[in-house]
């Protein structure tokens, strides 16, 4: 990927010896990180080298009558002025000059100060336009007009004020083992970032589990991302998820792929363990029926900061194990628990994030003597 920014923009950080250099890094880096856990074969998922990403957030910059795009500098200390992305997809690239073009010409943009885009693989986009200012009438009404004009969603944001212009998701079909799924990606909730490098990941996981019968228990569910397609392996699935907006996405998914062999339940992990261990009883939990599941595997993938002690304990009980991690230091610590009673047999690493340190890792662990 070549960008006029590199060095600059804190967006990527890690640029020296392109896109092989870095991950060659990475894969290094987490061998030698998880060599305690795993000596294995380490699977590595690539990333395309540009235009991979699928939703990005941008400030706006004010210069007297200019608007301009804006990206926190490397060292954190001001701005760099964007005039590309390579990062983006190519529908998120070809919007931006003409978004704000239309913005400038339309003069909607007095106090707007960020703008976010999310888009699909095809490329259906909605943006949310963040302003310091309470939108009126007139800003619906340019607003609808620049919607139509280029094709796109437009959501306005304000302090506690969201303007719908259309519709506030986009439809994105991820192609996982020969079959597509479509999923309702919702703006301001999250979504996996990189969808070629996301379709590895549940193709990966699922694989994961090709020993494994009966029923599944996930746990950090979200929007169905990985749920929906495990519902085609599993007889029955059992997840959670503590955003109302992701588990009514997951809903959603559900129907969109008439997909009938899930309950989702709208809980945070740590309620959802206390009601499965028997603890005092919770309303979402009353019609859930934890006697017809046959569970002896369970999926996570909990957010940067990992699983508390009592979920990895809970989790120890089920002999498959799937765990996706987008925070490999939070990750080392909870296989440290986990690998009490289970050893990890597979591992991934997938580059979702390239030109940065981040990446996501897979691991898969049985139960010892199983």
């Amino acid at each position: 990927m070549n960008c006029k920014h590199f060095g600059e923009c804190g967006a990527c950080i890690v640029y020296e010896n392109g896109y092989e250099g870095q991950l060659k890094d990475k894969i290094n880096l987490n061998k030698e990180r998880f060599s305690h856990f795993y000596d294995g074969k380490m699977s590595v998922f690539e990333s395309p080298d540009q235009n991979y990403r699928s939703r990005s957030e941008f400030k706006l910059w004010h210069d007297g009558d200019e608007i301009r795009y804006a990206m926190n500098n490397a060292s954190k200390n001001g701005v760099v002025f964007v005039e590309e992305c390579p990062q983006v997809n190519k529908y998120i690239s070809e919007l931006m000059p003409k978004l704000l073009k239309s913005i400038k010409e339309a003069e909607i943009g007095f106090k707007l100060f960020g703008i976010d885009f999310l888009s699909s693989s095809s490329g259906e986009i909605v943006i949310s336009m963040l302003y310091h200012r309470r939108l009126d009438d007139v800003w619906e009404v340019k607003a609808k007009e620049i919607a139509q004009s280029l094709g796109i969603y437009i959501i306005g944001r304000s302090r506690k004020q969201k303007v719908i212009i259309g519709q506030d998701y986009i439809t994105e079909t991820l192609c996982i083992k020969d079959r597509e799924y479509a999923f309702h990606h919702i703006e301001n909730s999250f979504t996996q970032p990189n969808a070629r490098v996301n379709e590895d990941m549940v193709t990966w996981a699922m694989e994961q589990y090709s020993s494994a019968s009966g029923d599944l228990l996930e746990l950090y569910c979200g929007a169905g991302n990985f749920t929906i397609p495990f519902a085609t392996i599993f007889d029955k699935i059992l997840a959670t998820e503590i955003s109302k907006s992701s588990i009514n996405a997951a809903k959603a998914n559900m129907k969109l792929n008439n997909v009938q062999n899930i309950e989702f339940v709208r809980m945070a992990v740590e309620e959802f363990v206390d009601a499965l261990d028997g603890g005092r009883e919770y309303r979402r939990m009353r019609e859930i029926d934890i006697n017809k599941y046959n569970i002896n595997s369970i999926f996570v993938d909990p957010p940067r900061s990992g699983m508390d002690i009592d979920s990895c304990l809970f989790a120890s009980r089920y002999e498959h194990i799937v765990y996706i991690s987008c925070n490999p230091e939070s990750l080392v610590r909870d296989l440290d628990i986990l690998t009490r009673t289970h050893t990890v047999v597979e591992m991934a690493l997938f580059d979702q994030f390239p030109y940065t340190h981040h990446v996501e890792m897979g691991v898969k662990l049985l139960k010892k003597g199983f």
